[in-house]
C-alpha cells in the first residue's frame, strides 16, 4: 500500500512537472477577444473616433464616404503594409459607428498599384467622389521616427477639397508597427 502511495505521488509530480514545461515552452496565441483590445487596434479605433467626433450626421451621415490608403508622408506615391492595414481599419471603424462607406478595392476606376494600395490621386478625387456619390473621402499619411510613428488623418469634403476634420495621432514602434512599416520586396 505504501509502495503504491509512493509511485502514485511519483506519477502526480510527473504529471504536474510536464504541464508546466508545455505552458511555458508553447507558443500562447491570443484570443480574439485579446486581439481587439490590442494597443494597435484600440489606438487606431480612437484616432478614427476623434477624427468624426462632432461630424454633423445630417450632411455626412448618409453620404457615402470613400477611405484612401493612408501613405507615406515621405512619397505620397507609396504606402507600407501599416499604411493598408490602418485604412481597412479606419473604413470597419467607420461602418461599425453608422457611416455609408465604400468599398474602393470593388470598382476599377480607383488607381490601384500592387503592393501600394488605394491611392486617391487629387486630380482625379472629384471625378471618383462623383462616380461614387461620395462627399467625403477620408486621406492620411504617416511619418515613422525613431520611437513613435505619426499618423495624420484628414476628412476632405470633395466638392471643393475642403478639409473638414483633421486628427493626428502616434503609434508606438513596437515590433508590430516597425513590421507593418517594411515594404515588401
Amino acid at each position: 500500500m505504501k509502495r503504491m502511495m509512493i509511485l502514485a505521488a511519483l506519477a502526480a509530480a510527473v504529471l504536474a512537472t510536464g504541464c508546466a514545461n508545455t505552458q511555458t515552452n508553447g507558443r500562447i496565441e491570443p484570443t480574439y477577444e485579446e486581439a481587439s483590445k490590442d494597443r494597435f487596434l484600440v489606438a487606431n479605433r480612437a484616432g478614427l473616433d476623434a477624427l468624426i467626433e462632432g461630424l454633423d450626421r445630417d450632411t455626412y451621415g448618409g453620404t457615402p464616404i470613400l477611405v484612401a490608403t493612408v501613405v507615406n508622408i515621405n512619397d505620397l506615391r507609396r504606402s507600407a503594409p501599416l499604411g493598408r492595414t490602418v485604412s481597412e481599419q479606419y473604413a470597419s471603424q467607420l461602418v461599425s459607428r453608422g457611416y455609408n462607406v465604400k468599398e474602393l478595392k470593388l470598382r476599377g476606376d480607383v488607381f490601384v498599384q500592387e503592393g501600394t494600395g488605394e491611392l486617391l490621386l487629387s486630380r482625379e478625387i472629384k471625378d471618383i467622389a462623383k462616380s461614387h456619390a461620395a462627399m467625403l473621402v477620408l486621406v492620411g499619411t504617416y511619418s515613422s521616427a525613431s520611437n513613435y510613428t505619426y499618423i495624420s488623418l484628414k476628412l476632405v469634403r470633395t466638392e471643393d477639397g475642403r478639409i473638414i476634420r483633421a486628427h493626428d495621432y502616434a503609434l508606438p514602434n513596437d515590433r508590430d508597427v516597425t513590421r507593418l512599416l517594411q515594404v515588401a520586396r
